[in-house]
């Protein structure tokens, strides 16, 4: 057989999963699924109870969300699951109709993640700049960091030494062994010192009751009409928008932490079948999880799918089978997880003097921005949003700056020569018509745009105002340099503009 045969041959054969690569990568996918599912017990309950469902909607979206994603997403290790970003959303809608129109909404609304997906809306991703994404990250640490606070209010005073502890155990562990994922350690060592030793500390079993039974899968109960579809459809656009953009923020982070790129348009399809198969089983939808997801990469060292499909699967065997066990679970344990999570996820660099001393003044204000709103408002769409918009603001303000217009004279005085370079466009478009000496040139004026590139029809505007300002005094203009873009653009616009004005 030839060479180029048994390369073929080679190819065509299925590629082994990369968790069968050594035992020693089994061993971590497996243990952190079991630290994540661990983890998002609290957090299913705690998002049920802001959509204001019952604990086992929570616990079952998560399953969902995680088995179905591992399957369809184009991100490996990363964790989806119910989250309170689409809590929010969906909780106005089933306070006031049912958990009905919920299910609705969230079948519809991945109906729309589906489309928007296919519609290769996932590569708008590549307009976030980099200073948003340091801000997202960093308001996601506080975020992961504040959402522990009340965790450690008015609560007994065991639960202090606790966290401490726990905190202590996972810093140190490491250094002994990484064979075991130091957060398990500290949950499965804080468990049993509360338990034998009878401290009555909050536990994960008050925060609700845990399901003792499988789901079914069935449609909405909801009356399949026009009114239906309006009520529902607002609910269902914001939860595919704000879960596409946690969503793909959080692949991206993933990917720089890994080093590797993740199928942007496949996330984008695959969170909506997920949250299609969750709104068939009754679920309340959800997303990318930060938290976990970096628990589950950072943290316990994950890169497959394995791991996101068995946090998935532990966190039905622990609530079904285990919830007696899981129940005496203390919260102290998961919160010191969490404020681990949240110091490792924050970008410490991007705040140290020195940074912020090289950095450009706007860059540090869009992080700034992003930051701010997004920990005001709980909302890390609302945070990126705004974030985007003060990065073009900053971008515009940086290019219109850079357009300059010099001017030599010919040395008879007939005529001026301007050579204007940049990017022109609305920003710097403006300020190019007071750059010229329209009383004081010569009667024959040359524009040279060899340096410049028209972008939109503002600049168009500009330069036709500019020969109506020298045609008013007899005088004439000639626009030279202009490559085939700009050439193309001033064709169709040119003297079109400002009819009737």
């Amino acid at each position: 057989m030839s060479a180029n045969t048994t390369t073929a041959a080679r190819r065509l054969r299925p590629s082994r999963p990369d968790w069968l690569s050594s035992a020693k990568v089994l061993r971590t996918e497996v243990l952190a699924g079991l630290v994540v599912a661990l983890a998002l017990i609290p957090e299913a309950i705690s998002f049920s109870v802001i959509a204001g469902v019952d604990p086992a909607v929570g616990l079952f979206s998560s399953f969902t969300m995680a088995v179905v994603i591992a399957f369809a997403g184009g991100r490996p290790a990363m964790i989806s699951a119910a989250t309170g970003a689409v809590a929010l959303v969906v909780a106005p809608l089933n306070h006031e109709h049912g958990l009905g129109h919920l299910v609705a909404a969230v079948i519809l609304g991945g109906l729309i993640q589906i489309a928007l997906g296919a519609l290769g809306v996932a590569k708008l991703m590549r307009f976030v700049p980099r200073s948003v994404m340091v801000g997202f990250v960093n308001a996601l640490a506080v975020l992961i960091f504040l959402a522990q606070v009340p965790e450690l209010t008015d609560v007994p005073w065991p639960v202090y030494p606790l966290v401490a502890g726990g905190l202590a155990l996972m810093v140190l562990f490491p250094k002994v062994t990484r064979t075991v994922p130091a957060p398990l350690v500290s949950i499965v060592v804080l468990t049993s010192i509360t338990v034998a030793a009878g401290i009555a500390v909050p536990t994960v079993g008050d925060r609700g009751e845990l399901p003792s039974a499988l789901p079914t899968p069935g449609l909405p109960d909801v009356p399949f009409t026009v009114q239906t579809l309006t009520t529902v459809a607002p609910y269902a656009l914001a939860l595919a928008l704000v879960g596409l953009m946690e969503s793909l923020m959080t692949a991206r982070l993933v990917d720089d932490i890994t080093d590797t790129r993740s199928g942007r348009t496949r996330e984008a399809v695959g969170q909506g079948i997920a949250n299609v198969v969750t709104g068939l089983f009754g679920g309340m939808g959800g997303c990318a999880m930060i938290g976990q997801t970096m628990i589950n990469v950072k943290t316990s060292g994950a890169r497959t799918r394995l791991s996101t499909f068995l946090a998935g699967v532990f966190l039905l065997l622990l609530v079904v089978t285990l919830g007696p066990v899981v129940s005496t679970i203390p919260m102290a344990a998961l919160v010191a997880v969490m404020v681990l999570v949240s110091f490792a996820t924050f970008d410490w660099h991007s705040v140290h003097p020195r940074t912020l001393k090289r950095m450009p003044p706007g860059e540090t204000l869009v992080m700034a921005v992003t930051v701010a709103v997004t920990v005001a408002t709980h909302n890390l769409a609302a945070g990126v949003v705004t974030g985007v918009i003060a990065a073009m603001v900053v971008f515009a303000r940086r290019v219109a700056r850079l357009v300059e217009v010099s001017a030599v004279v010919d040395p008879d005085g007939t005529s001026v020569v301007y050579a204007v370079t940049g990017e022109l466009f609305f920003a710097s478009s403006d300020d190019l018509v007071h750059r010229f000496d329209y009383a004081g040139d010569p009667d024959d004026v040359v524009i040279d745009l060899s340096g410049a590139h028209i972008w939109d029809a503002s600049s168009v505007a500009a330069l036709d105002a500019i020969e109506t300002k020298y045609a008013a005094r007899g005088k004439k203009v000639t626009v030279v340099g202009l490559n085939r873009p700009s050439a193309a653009m001033r064709g169709r616009l040119a003297g079109r503009l400002n009819a009737g004005h």
